[in-house]
């Protein structure tokens, strides 16, 4: 079975629905496992009114592929309620006719012949991110039994960047769980949130730049074969596929276009009975395979198109010039962003991990994780003769 999961539902619709295959049987899981995630995607410094009042409380249900609190095997199927639905149902609502700047609203309504923008928004919103969460919490999961971790944190709102250097990863990931501004950094935390607030008074909005990382992620997986194989470009499609994501960077990436050859590289040196690197520019990736150092990739996040401010735009029912008309949104959703990206890198490295180790079941795939080739001079035999590759 594929492993592949997909969406539907609308913003205001009845619910969000995942189907996700591929998840081998045997895997503990409950609906408080995915719903940790879902309530950090919920809150944090910049929310919009949908959720500041209340209006949604993501409980995720399981409609099948587990049983007696495993899975089987088979098909996972989750459901999100809109609990906002119900201010919807049977309302007659006003035509949506002004495309807002930024927004899929015009491009959608050529491509597929909308008379009313509504029906592009409904399902460009980024209200469905919690479906992918949720299933980014599934995978997540499976990462655990293996001992990968998967977290992130907000590097940067509105040009404030927070100072991480000499931080641990893992450091990093625990101090942005217990702050709303989704930062590690207090000092920069307490400016974003400042930021925010001016932002929401103008009727502003603010972008920033989420950092996300893989602890622990065993060496050999993805593949540079074909293109569709490097881990690298399934890590950005992944993470680019995230509404208002306009950036994506893997390591030291953009950093290193600017340096040379000689000083981006991650040097080799033995360590006793180990291959070891002393730096990480590369992000944990060489050549589209996992080298077993942490992968770190970077998200930069634009400022919401939506603004209470009006933004300059046509009417095309009235074929005039006009001014956009507010639709709820984050002044900011760049914290409650963070499992969203980190969702995408669990489906992503789930995956992978699958392609890797093959099984239907946990136990099939533990012993062939225990055997993993690894970093230690014992499993790196190379031999020094020459050899005629091509007779």
């Amino acid at each position: 079975m594929a492993f592949c999961f997909t969406t539907a539902g609308e913003s205001h619709g009845p619910a969000l629905t995942a189907i996700l295959e591929g998840i081998p049987a045997g895997l503990p899981l409950a609906e408080e496992d995915l719903a940790r995630d879902l309530a950090r995607r919920q809150s944090g410094s910049g929310t919009g009114a949908r959720l500041a009042r209340g209006g949604e409380n993501d409980l995720p249900r399981i409609l099948g592929g587990v049983m007696n609190g495993r899975t089987t095997g088979a098909p996972i199927a989750l459901q999100i309620a809109n609990h906002d639905h119900a201010n919807w149902q049977g309302r007659a609502v006003p035509a949506f006719t002004i495309p807002r700047p930024g927004h899929a609203d015009l491009a959608a309504a050529v491509k597929y012949g909308y008379d009313d923008f509504r029906y592009a928004l409904e399902r460009a919103s980024a209200r469905e991110t919690a479906a992918r969460v949720a299933v980014g919490g599934v995978c997540r999961a499976l990462l655990g039994v293996f001992g990968i971790r998967v977290g992130g944190y907000v590097a940067a709102i509105g040009g404030i960047a927070a100072a991480l250097d000499g931080v641990p990863l893992a450091d990093r990931i625990d101090a942005a769980r217990q702050s709303a501004a989704r930062c590690p950094d207090p000092g920069a935390a307490a400016a974003i949130d400042a930021a925010i607030n001016a932002a929401r008074e103008a009727g502003d909005t603010l972008g920033g730049i989420i950092e996300a990382a893989v602890l622990d992620p065993p060496p050999g997986l993805g593949s540079y074969v074909t293109w569709r194989q490097r881990l690298d470009s399934r890590l950005a499609a992944a993470v680019m596929g995230i509404p208002a994501i306009k950036g994506f960077e893997i390591g030291d990436a953009f950093a290193n276009a600017s340096s040379s050859g000689t000083r981006v590289q991650d040097p080799i040196r033995f360590a006793g009975e180990r291959v070891v690197r002393p730096s990480n520019r590369c992000g944990g990736i060489e050549g589209g395979i996992s080298n077993g150092q942490p992968i770190l990739v970077r998200a930069a996040m634009k400022p919401v198109p939506t603004t209470l401010a009006p933004q300059p735009s046509v009417d095309l029912a009235a074929h005039a010039e006009a001014e956009t008309v507010y639709e709820r949104s984050d002044t900011c959703p760049v914290p409650r962003a963070v499992p969203v990206v980190e969702a995408a890198l669990c489906f992503v490295l789930a995956e992978a991990l699958l392609e890797k180790l093959g099984g239907d079941s946990i136990d099939e795939m533990r012993p062939r994780f225990a055997a993993l080739r690894t970093l230690d001079t014992d499993a790196l035999r190379l031999s020094p003769d020459p050899k005629i590759f091509w007779p």
